[in-house]
């Protein structure tokens, strides 16, 4: 098995943009609050679901929540984007990272302002369908990147010497759809999960801090202080979007998010434990996937109550404090699980 060390220099690299991403996102927040109330960026709570069928029940447990202002999300790039041009001299192993975060974040911003000026389908914003193309474009760059520009055509498999697995399993140019389904798959299973107070900024916090080590064990300190960025502006935004939230995220932030927390999987090589290390998204994103398919091909039958998972526990009566606790416990755990077999099965 591989030995591995923490370079000091990088270590302190981390902690030291992490620390400074929280306080420059802490500082400017009041800006931020200020200008969304100010100009009235409340949310409008859709009285439809994720395949824009009416969704009751979720309307009847978050209407109260309605104009509380959205794009708080913006709080987490812009800083990120600010620190990581500005002090991350050697920023090789961050272009491809930092454009998606950016871009997605963009995006999502249009979705956000478009909700709130009550466009688009239900007046939710941009279509579902729509959405998809967008996001697909900058996945499919991302692909073409690592593929042509990177050389890269394989993935790590951690561990496999122990099951006769190859270290490194050749795809080709398989690795491009590959690319394209993980970092899509994980942006819209962000959205998803970005449905209670505090819950999806916890849990990306975690998913962020895990591969901040991964990459720093790596000797990938650029990389490693960047996730070290978003971990600590997503402190910095969690601190006002606790229950009772002050702002929401928005399809700014939970989009960007989960679409960078793959490209990172795939620059540390270690996208095979994004699904451990990330398991309350896959489970969001699951829980959608199957209700719709229920309702589709069971006559409008439903599987939970409500969609995705964290709303059906809600309907059953949980706390909205509770169920987010939870999550960040089952998330916390997951990470350690999916950390340690990373590391430890390096080869």
């Amino acid at each position: 098995m591989e030995q591995f060390a923490i370079p000091i220099e990088g270590l302190i690299k981390l902690f030291l943009l992490t620390g400074l991403s929280f306080i420059i996102a802490m500082i400017w927040t009041p800006i931020l609050t200020d200008f969304l109330y100010k100009y009235k960026m409340g949310k409008k709570i859709r009285e439809t679901g994720f395949d824009e069928s009416k969704a009751p029940i979720f309307y009847r447990l978050h209407k109260g929540k309605e104009n509380t202002p959205t794009m708080g999300g913006l709080l987490i790039w812009i800083t990120v984007a600010v620190i990581t041009l500005v002090l991350n001299l050697n920023r090789a192993g961050t272009y491809l990272p930092l454009f998606v975060l950016v871009a997605t974040g963009v995006i999502g911003a249009l979705d956000d302002y478009l909700n709130i000026k009550g466009v688009g389908p239900h007046g939710g914003g941009l279509r579902f369908r729509s959405k998809l193309i967008l996001y697909l474009i900058i996945g499919a760059i991302g692909a073409w990147w690592f593929y042509t520009k990177l050389d890269w055509s394989a993935i790590h498999i951690p561990g496999g010497n122990l099951v006769g697995i190859p270290f490194n399993v050749e795809l080709g140019w398989w690795y491009i759809p590959l690319f394209i389904l993980v970092v899509v798959g994980t942006a819209f299973a962000s959205n998803q999960t970005d449905g209670l107070d505090g819950l999806l900024g916890g849990i990306m916090a975690i998913c962020f801090t895990a591969y901040s080590i991964i990459a720093l064990v790596q000797d990938k300190v650029e990389l490693a202080a960047f996730c070290g960025c978003i971990a600590g502006a997503l402190l910095a935004f969690l601190w006002f979007n606790i229950y009772p939230a002050r702002f929401f995220m928005g399809d700014t932030g939970s989009m960007a998010l989960g679409m960078t927390l793959a490209v990172v999987a795939f620059l540390t090589n270690s996208v095979v434990v994004l699904p451990i290390i990330a398991i309350i998204l896959v489970l969001e994103g699951a829980s959608t996937i199957i209700q719709i398919a229920s309702k589709k091909f069971r006559g409008g039958k439903k599987v939970f109550l409500s969609a995705p998972i964290h709303h059906h526990y809600q309907a059953l009566g949980w706390p909205e404090t509770k169920v987010t606790m939870r999550f960040w416990v089952i998330s916390a755990v997951a990470a350690v699980i999916g950390l340690v077999i990373a590391l430890v099965g390096r080869g």
